[in-house]
């Protein structure tokens, strides 16, 4: 069978809920692409495992597939793949409850994704960095980190908006006149 074929199966476990069977299935789509030699291919596939492992709560099966390709991804200078990497990585060690070692790569994700402008991403992760701080006893960074997600983003929906708005009071009732 043909990576393709193999990934649209994934693919529709994965929006069908069956996040296990997805999992497994884009493994069997990494070890193709590996032994074809095509590392990057590969790599993404286990990033796509690791996704729907978390999703079907086996943290440490998501930690697992997406060992090694942050290295891959950043041999190849592919900083965003590199970035989103990190991002599956934190929240497998969020799950696992290392808050510690999750807080530090989300923080590690989120500065790859200031510096190549995805402003977008870098909030969702600066949202998730935010959570592990408030769960690490850590309220102000947790407030910082989230004000500094959303002040990036160009077109906020309303949400953000209300995010910000309501981040944004208390330092005004601070700064001087």
């Amino acid at each position: 069978m043909k990576p393709d074929q193999i990934i649209i199966e994934a693919q529709i476990a994965y929006k069908q809920k069956h996040y296990q069977v997805a999992a497994t299935t884009y493994e069997t789509a990494a070890q193709i692409y590996a032994s074809t030699g095509d590392e990057l291919s590969a790599a993404e596939m286990r990033n796509n495992s690791s996704v729907a492992f978390l999703q079907a709560n086996n943290a440490q099966a998501s930690l697992s597939a997406v060992e090694g390709t942050v290295q891959v991804f950043a041999a190849a200078g592919d900083v965003r793949r590199q970035a989103l990497a990190l991002g599956n990585t934190a929240a497998a060690l969020e799950a696992l409850g290392r808050l510690n070692e999750s807080a530090t790569t989300y923080e590690e994700s989120a500065n790859l994704l200031k510096q190549i402008g995805e402003t977008d991403l870098r909030a969702t992760v600066m949202q998730s960095l935010s959570a592990v701080q408030l769960r690490l006893g850590h309220q102000l960074e947790a407030v910082v980190s989230m004000q500094s997600g959303l002040e990036e983003i160009k077109r906020p929906n309303a949400t953000q908006k209300l995010a910000k708005k309501i981040l944004n009071s208390p330092l005004n009732i601070l700064r001087p006149k």
